[in-house]
């Protein structure tokens, strides 16, 4: 028997725990079994009290003193302990049944799950074994980023390489996308969903150069200067040839999240659903009405 998990992930800001947490009241609404777990090691306030928490078993602020570790350091840490103490997890999630959704909620560091090990071997312990959950990751990027078409690629690229990392079915998501409402045209809002190259052809916040610059910087500024770091031929070229190769690979597409509104979340619920078949392994249901008793109360005896 299949248990069934998303794993939400993304950088620090990104609104995971507030998804999480309206994620679950959408579940409650409608009835839905839910098991929500905390994978971060410095997360204090919580809208629904996780069924696990990582800080029962170790947290970031005890490994950070103990350790002589920074933030970082100590996160990674932390889930390498969290590997070795593998039936912290696993004894609880024996209990659950196919009727529940299991929510996981992950910290902001993205090195975690694009380029160290650490989170696919997580993925591959619940996804293997007796536990056999079929999981999803939802990779939330902020809405606010597409008002600089380097953060959005850069994010973009993120979003892929975990995509690459963890080798399961994947939803990403545009978050906050109340705070981009009125300020970004519905149809240019439409371009970021299905992210293409041609997107820094109409940057407003690129600076204009003719071909010579383009080709050779501009040889009069010093490159090291902040200004030409940040805006110059170079960082440019280095954002296109970014943005190609998302575009070349065409892996990343956005769904738009709000989380203030019901229906938005739902239809994100939608998607995971859809991405761990949660829906086909369900049993049927039986009514919990007797319809010839009804059928009486509206026809009568006759």
């Amino acid at each position: 028997m299949s248990k069934f998990g998303v794993i939400v992930l993304g950088p620090a800001g990104a609104g995971k725990t507030t998804f999480c947490s309206s994620l679950i009241q959408n579940l409650r609404n409608n009835k839905r079994s839910c098991f929500y777990i905390n994978l971060d090691p410095a997360a204090e306030d919580f809208v629904y009290e996780p069924d696990i928490d990582i800080k029962d078993l170790i947290s970031l602020s005890d490994v950070m003193e103990e350790m002589s570790l920074g933030p970082n350091g100590g996160l990674i840490y932390c889930f390498e302990f969290l590997l070795e103490n593998m039936d912290f997890l696993t004894e609880p999630l024996e209990e659950i049944t196919e009727e529940y959704l299991i929510v996981i909620d992950m910290p902001g560091q993205i090195e975690l799950y694009t380029h160290i090990p650490i989170l696919p071997a997580l993925v591959k312990e619940l996804a293997g074994g007796a536990l056999n959950v079929r999981m999803c990751a939802a990779y939330l990027l902020e809405a606010t980023f597409i008002a600089d078409r380097a953060k959005f690629f850069a994010g973009t690229l993120s979003a892929m390489s975990a995509m690459l990392m963890l080798e399961i079915p994947h939803v990403n998501i545009l978050s906050k996308m109340d705070l981009v409402k009125g300020t970004v045209a519905r149809r240019d809002l439409k371009k970021f969903l299905n992210p293409e190259a041609e997107l820094l052809d109409d940057d407003p916040a690129a600076p204009r150069m003719v071909p010579e610059q383009e080709q050779k910087g501009n040889a009069e500024d010093d490159p090291l200067a902040p200004k030409n770091m940040m805006g110059g031929a170079s960082f440019q070229r280095l954002n296109r040839a970014v943005a190609q190769l998302i575009d070349d690979f065409s892996m990343v597409q956005f769904l738009q999240l709000d989380v203030q509104d019901e229906d938005s979340v739902g239809a994100v619920l939608s998607y995971i659903d859809d991405a761990v078949q949660y829906h086909e392994a369900q049993e049927p249901k039986e009514p919990t009405y007797d319809l010839d008793e009804d059928m009486e109360d509206d026809y009568g005896d006759g």
